[in-house]
């Protein structure tokens, strides 16, 4: 059974038979301790506090049965880790395509025809992400003001708290307020369109970072941590 927040996302699963519903991950609608595994793959990342990072995962194993396992893939800041790139920047180069192009590898889903969720960046402004905007750990710079970096496509990360640009194809929809457009360079007239930019709301892990929250917890304890290209992952085991 899957869950996501976007409707449209579920929409499509649905279109292809299988089970799955719309939820937020911080209140899963299903009974305690009556899962034998769960996944959560690119979605902690997109949470703006530690408080609610937390709270996330503690969510998840709050699904598990006692002895049953989590896997957790997040988006991490060291895209170059032991002398090799991850995909994400190596595809920078492989398609004069690839930058107007939503990204889909290991760890991100495809924006699809989701609406903006400024929920995410309103609240990026708490406290405590300007805590931990301060953080100067695994190199992450500092910002300086209370607006977060955009970050650019299929490059390194240089904060830990920033905004992703997510380019929608086609540019057919209505453009919403607040919401930048480009002109997408290409040969046919769709491509010549003005397509909306969404900026979505991310905090990368550094590395260690996804395994300490998750053993701050004493209901779980952690089988694996690795990282895959690009994301720091942990197994997880419901104690």
């Amino acid at each position: 059974v899957g869950c996501d927040r976007s409707k449209n996302l579920v929409d499509i699963c649905g279109e292809k038979h299988f089970q799955a519903f719309v939820c937020d991950a911080l209140s899963v609608p299903i009974r305690s301790g009556s899962c034998d595994a769960c996944i959560s793959i690119a979605v902690i990342h997109h949470f703006s506090t530690a408080e609610r990072r937390l709270a996330t995962i503690r969510e998840l194993a709050r699904l598990l049965r006692p002895g049953g396992t989590a896997l957790i893939y997040v988006w991490a800041m060291e895209q170059e880790y032991k002398n090799q790139k991850s995909k994400y920047l190596k595809e920078k180069n492989g398609s004069k395509n690839k930058d107007k192009e939503m990204n889909t590898s290991t760890a991100q889903r495809p924006l699809s025809d989701q609406e903006p969720d400024n929920s995410s960046q309103d609240s990026a402004l708490s406290d405590q992400l300007l805590n931990d905007l301060k953080d100067e750990s695994c190199g992450a710079k500092p910002v300086a003001d209370f607006r977060l970096p955009v970050h650019t496509n299929r490059t390194s990360f240089h904060s830990q708290d920033l905004l992703v640009p997510w380019h929608l194809k086609g540019g057919t929809k209505k453009k919403e307020e607040n919401v930048d457009t480009v002109l997408v360079p290409g040969g046919s007239k769709e491509s010549q369109e003005l397509s909306p930019v969404f900026h979505r709301y991310y905090h990368v892990f550094c590395e260690g970072e996804l395994e300490a929250v998750c053993r701050s917890l004493d209901c779980v304890r952690v089988q694996k941590s690795y990282y895959d290209q690009g994301n720091w992952c942990v197994i997880l085991e419901k104690l």
